[in-house]
């Protein structure tokens, strides 16, 4: 049987533990799963593209384990009533292919994705980084905003976002859940970076934009550059990653090169993949002056870590529930018998059913 996890059953897991600590504990996982890179089987995410959006399909495996992630971005969807991002995966056995855990993951890769910033900007942002900037204040935003706050220590965020609204929406936000959280609204993405010690850009447009030019970067920032994270949709002015003394990494580079910032950038640009700092064959930040960026388009492994650890928790909660989204059969060679044996029991089921409620009415009478 198949545990199935609901968005019920996520928000459950998060309201047990508060957020700190499942940011905090998917660190934990992440880098666990990033330290043995070279075990997993990675390949770039497939992606069905259309004019209003994307639909993509995200894969790895290990020896022991398959993992996937079915999730779309489309930034029109306010307008329906619906989530830009949607998305659910699957955990499976390698072993015998059967699939172990079918769970929600919008909710979760929003925390994912904030946990993933958080374990590249302990490496890569300055120790005494206090003040953050925060460009584009969507769904992801709150999450980014609470993560440095409670894991790196940031004691003022600054916002700014084209809509108000969602300025709005998110200073309302982050009022209730950290009220020591200094939040300050910005005029423009100009205001709010300057004196930054760290700027995250998480915009949802699907276009080449220019949200950080290079005029903006000031010495010793990090940059934790999000929303760009499908072809043809950028953040940074490319003048940024070329500037003397800045470093840039990235998570899976064959999929950054067609997703990320370094779309503009020539084949020969150099850059790190991150899991090299985490498993200690490459440097981070090396100096107070220097730039660093992490290039985050999201990748398969993150949603792997993070599939593991509401498996984890949810295990220990006693939550979710068993289904068989795969025939489990007496006769495993046998599955036409099982289909029409099932057909039977429910045939069944249902007449005990009327029968049920066709005496309990006569008795009423």
């Amino acid at each position: 049987m198949t545990t199935l996890l609901t968005t019920h059953d996520v928000a459950r897991i998060v309201a047990t533990h508060g957020l700190p600590r499942m940011f905090s504990r998917l660190v934990d996982y992440l880098e666990a799963d990033f330290a043995r890179w070279n075990d997993f089987d990675k390949t770039a995410r497939t992606a069905a593209h259309s004019d209003v959006g994307v639909i993509e399909l995200m894969p790895v495996a290990d020896d022991r384990e398959y993992s996937f992630k079915f999730v779309n971005g489309h930034p029109g969807n306010y307008r329906h009533g619906l989530s830009t991002v949607m998305a659910f995966g699957a955990l499976a056995d390698v072993e015998t292919g059967m699939p172990t855990v079918l769970s929600e993951l919008t909710m979760t890769t929003a925390i994912r994705t904030a946990a993933t910033s958080i374990m590249a900007a302990k490496r890569l942002a300055r120790k005494d980084s206090k003040v953050m900037a925060l460009i584009g204040n969507g769904a992801q935003s709150e999450f980014q905003a609470l993560a440095f706050h409670h894991m790196l220590g940031i004691a003022e965020v600054r916002l700014y976002d084209v809509d108000p609204a969602a300025t709005d929406k998110l200073a309302a936000n982050l009022a209730g859940a950290a009220p020591e959280l200094r939040v300050v609204r910005a005029a423009d993405t100009a205001a709010a970076v300057r004196g930054a010690d760290i700027v995250t850009t998480v915009t949802a447009d699907k276009k080449n934009a220019t949200i950080l030019t290079a005029g903006m970067v000031e010495p010793g920032m990090h940059i934790n550059a999000v929303g760009g994270d499908c072809p043809g949709k950028t953040e940074l002015d490319p003048a940024i990653l070329t500037a003397p003394n800045t470093r840039t990494y990235v998570e899976f580079e064959p999929q950054s090169r067609i997703e990320g910032e370094l779309q503009h950038m020539a084949a020969d640009f150099q850059v790190t993949e991150f899991w090299r700092v985490v498993a200690g064959e490459a440097r981070g930040r090396t100096g107070n002056d220097e730039v660093t960026i992490f290039d985050s388009v999201g990748f398969a492994l993150e949603d792997y870590s993070a599939l593991r650890l509401v498996r984890d928790l949810a295990s220990e909660l006693k939550l979710g529930s068993k289904t068989d989204i795969v025939p489990v059969m007496a006769d495993p060679k046998d599955l036409f018998g099982h289909l029409v044996g099932t057909q039977a029991r429910d045939v069944t089921q249902g007449q005990r059913i009327l029968d049920a409620v066709a005496t309990a009415a006569a008795v009423a009478s």
